[in-house]
């Protein structure tokens, strides 16, 4: 479906003229579906031609913006979660054109990551200011990601957490699952190469293309978009009992206290562990053990504040 308004004057583009928007919206998007997406929807408008595109299923929104480039829009428009986001920095991956991000999302970590505001309305004014700058992306096994990519505990919340559940309670339903999978939780030995070095174990490995995770927890106080260095983040320990104290150390921000975790920069990450197991990026999982990463061969054009 479309949605078109024209203003009296054109967009106030500072690196960009964005008169043509197409925008990708996940419907089953927490925020969404509270009706965040109306205003913001009616911001764009005033502004710039939009066309509307609604996803149906995993994997629609990547169709949908390889499609939509073809029609030469001046960005990109990703209205809802990090999930939507990587479909479609998948889907525009190498290509010139801006994204801008409305925040309908459970835990928007990549709109925290670039200081965009949570309301939808004022993100919608950030896009049509047009104010770009380029990101670096990780890359997975040939999936591109923009924040994070996680094995062990967090990645095995991930595959677990019902998306009914998601919809119903938003962060609550990952605190639910987390405690679930402490009572199911068994210890895993991953072997993490950086930069081809010599292998080095960990109890669960988060590689961070940016400091915030899970929503504004900081798990890698130096990773910034900005530069083309990955962080890989090795717990030491794997038990049940060091996996909840990761866990409580995390939200009270102590993680850069505990010895047993280790933070370095890398352009590739070589992970092995038991076959099978789930590795998840940007809070969806993208595949299973052993993985690669690297930094991504291109940059990514990004709509910013200031």
């Amino acid at each position: 479906m479309t949605a078109s308004g024209l203003a009296a004057h054109g967009p106030t583009g500072i690196d960009a003229d964005l008169r043509s928007l197409t925008v990708i919206v996940n419907p089953t998007a927490r925020r969404v579906r509270s009706g965040g997406l109306d205003g913001a929807l009616a911001r764009l408008c005033v502004g710039a031609r939009v066309t509307m595109l609604e996803t149906a299923q995993r994997g629609d929104a990547e169709a949908m913006t390889r499609a939509a480039l073809a029609t030469k829009p001046d960005a990109i428009v990703a209205a809802g979660g990090d999930g939507t986001i990587n479909e479609i920095i998948n889907g525009m991956a190498g290509s010139p054109v801006p994204l801008g991000i409305l925040p309908l999302g459970t835990a928007n970590v990549l709109a925290a990551e670039i200081g965009l505001p949570t309301n939808p309305v004022k993100a919608a004014e950030v896009i049509l200011d047009g104010r770009t700058r380029p990101i670096h992306l990780g890359e997975c096994n040939g999936r591109l990601f923009a924040m994070m990519a996680g094995i062990g505990f967090d990645a095995r919340v991930v595959q677990a957490v019902s998306p009914a559940l998601k919809r119903r309670l938003g962060k609550t339903a990952y605190v639910i699952e987390s405690l679930a999978e402490l009572g199911r939780h068994r210890p895993t030995e991953y072997r993490v190469s950086v930069d081809g070095g010599p292998p080095q174990t960990a109890g669960t490995v988060i590689i961070a293309n940016g400091h915030y995770y899970g929503g504004r927890f900081i798990v890698a106080p130096s990773a910034r978009l900005d530069s083309a260095d990955l962080y890989a983040c090795l717990f030491e320990h794997g038990s049940r009992i060091d996996a909840l104290g990761y866990s409580a150390a995390m939200v009270l921000g102590a993680l850069r206290f505990l010895s047993s975790v280790s933070r370095q920069p890398a352009r590739m990450i070589r992970v092995e562990g038991p076959e099978g197991e789930p590795v998840q990026a940007d809070g969806d999982i993208i595949g299973y053990l052993p993985i690669e990463v690297r930094v991504a061969a291109s940059t990514l054009t990004i709509i910013a504040p200031e």
